[in-house]
């Protein structure tokens, strides 16, 4: 393994900005200058007796190294967690100087991200290990410092507001605080390594937590890599830690540390384990099979089809807001939007990662879902379908061209073919299905009994049929109108799941508020007592 001394000799080769925080160069990242990550905990970079080998996914060469920790080395981080009381590290009675600290921290972090330099640089990282078009990872970079921006100045102290009600008597005032929790806790997931992370440990620090993060280590070198920007820019390095392991090991600090509230972004499976063993203590943004149904209005033709694409398969499909079925009214079939989706499908290739590794699906698992729904009656294959050639993606990934499945909608609502039409396939594919004026309650029916209620897309210009389907549908982002999407950047708008008690927002201060603090109710009673008080009797 390289030490850090190696490692800075390649970060000379970068800007002069970025060699101020940064300590890996995605340039020339390789199986021949691998690079090692590692934990922060207390303000002090570690390093564990053990690590897992990270293979570059366009080429299988080994290219990081990144921490393995073990339950015998979690105690720093547990004694570090309880460091911190449950009223949190600043409120509005104790230390409110950091809330203003912090909108001058992120006044700085946006300035730095803001550079060319440092946008290329995390554009770059992005790509290595989750790769997706130059466009894509950039957009990510892009809605982080955004974010960011939105907080600079006083929008931190404006963020956790109080409001007041006039009290019963002269002296009694009653105030409703956002309250911190305390120690807190983030798990993240693959396929936004900057965004997702970085918006949620801010908006958690911004409330007065103390956090510990845990990146998906596939992908932890660009968390690592930010949260040695904020460094630099003066965030006080105790306010939060950086964890990798394995799954055991997190849940082993949540069950044994003094961690209130955890937010997790991930599978179902995980996300409903983690609910019943943390006791409900936790903020959940889980699968997302998102839906998209369009109006019988015909109109806007190219554009619709060319948003469609972008839903589906942009980043390989690997957005949890990705488009995964597509209820089409019959109209459009029969203006031949199938042979348009095809034919936007087909422009995307390896070579500028339109199309790219699938990092949780292998093509055995992706070839084995395709035929259990072409076994439904009237399934069939409209594009795709075929796994990529000409690479070097290990087998571990999945390397599958953009495809898409139609069933008839008479199938999918039945029970036999529900679970399997409606299951998440994390990567670039689609159910494509369609329907006529007398269907649309078919639709919404189907809809109904879907599980996961996180985007959705209703296009169309027509307010009867918006109305309908908006007033029978839950999903917590659902974009509607003629250019609606199902995916969308969430730094100026709520971005979460709905219907669920346990759901996260991302993106707002509503959203903040929502995941990272709690209603305290301070009632100030000062007086006087009126002069002819008397002691009545008990009560």
């Amino acid at each position: 393994m390289e030490t850090q001394s190696n490692i800075h000799q390649d970060v000379s080769q970068l800007a002069e900005i970025v060699q101020k925080f940064a300590t890996v160069n995605p340039e020339t990242l390789s199986a021949s200058k691998p690079y090692t990550v590692q934990n922060r905990v207390n303000g002090t970079w570690k390093q564990t007796k053990a690590y897992t080998t990270i293979v570059d996914p366009l080429n299988g060469d080994s290219f990081l190294q990144v921490p393995e920790t073990t339950e015998q080395e979690i105690g720093d981080f547990i004694d570090s967690l309880k460091k911190c009381p449950k009223s949190g590290l600043h409120n509005p009675y104790k230390s409110p100087e950091r809330y203003t600290m912090y909108g001058q921290i992120c006044r700085k972090i946006a300035g730095v991200m803001s550079e060319p330099a440092v946008e290329n640089f995390f554009t770059k990282l992005i790509q290595r290990v989750m790769p997706k078009s130059e466009a894509q990872a950039r957009a990510e970079v892009v809605v982080t410092r955004r974010f960011i921006e939105n907080f600079s100045g006083d929008q931190v102290r404006f963020l956790t507001r109080s409001f007041n009600v006039s009290g019963d008597h002269l002296g009694q005032l009653s105030t409703g605080y956002r309250w911190p929790f305390g120690a807190v806790s983030i798990i993240c997931p693959f396929n936004f390594p900057l965004e997702i992370p970085v918006l949620q440990l801010l908006g958690a620090l911004f409330c007065g937590n103390k956090v510990l993060i845990k990146g998906d280590s596939r992908v932890s070198v660009v968390l690592e890599q930010f949260v040695r920007l904020t460094e630099y820019c003066g965030l006080p390095p105790t306010d939060y830690d950086l964890l990798n392991s394995d799954g055991p090991v997190m849940e082993k600090i949540l069950l044994t540390s003094n961690i209130r509230m955890t937010q997790f972004t991930g599978s179902s499976h995980i996300a409903n384990r983690l609910a019943e063993k943390l006791k409900g203590k936790i903020k959940i943004e889980d699968a997302g099979f998102d839906w998209k149904v369009i109006g019988p209005d015909v109109r806007e033709f190219d554009y619709i089809a060319y948003q469609c694409d972008q839903d589906a398969y942009a980043a390989s499909g690997q957005k949890c807001s990705a488009q995964s079925i597509l209820f089409a009214h019959e109209n459009w079939i029969q203006a031949k939007f199938v042979d348009k989706l095809r034919e936007l499908a087909a422009r995307r290739k390896l070579e500028d990662l339109t199309i790219g590794p699938v990092l949780t699906w292998d093509n055995n698992r992706i070839k084995e879902h395709i035929n259990k729904l072409l076994a439904i009656p009237g399934a069939k294959i409209e594009f795709g379908g075929k796994e990529l050639t000409g690479h070097k993606i290990p087998s571990i990934y999945g390397s599958y061209e953009p495809t898409a499945v139609f069933v008839p909608l008479k199938e999918i609502v039945k029970e036999e073919n529900f679970d399997i039409v409606t299951k998440e396939l994390f990567g670039p594919f689609q159910v494509i299905t369609s329907y006529n004026d007398e269907e649309l309650d078919v639709v919404l029916e189907i809809l109904e009994k879907m599980e996961h209620h996180l985007t959705a897309a209703v296009v169309s210009n027509d307010p009867i049929f918006l109305q309908k389907v908006l007033g029978n549908t839950v999903n917590g982002t659902t974009y509607s109108g003629l250019r609606a999407r199902t995916t969308g950047a969430p730094q100026n708008h709520w971005f979460g799941p709905a219907g669920d008690p346990r759901g996260a927002g991302i993106g707002t201060p509503e959203a903040i508020l929502l995941v990272w603090s709690c209603h305290r109710e301070i009632v100030s009673d000062f007086g006087p007592v009126t002069k002819d008080f008397k002691i009545p009797p008990p009560s």
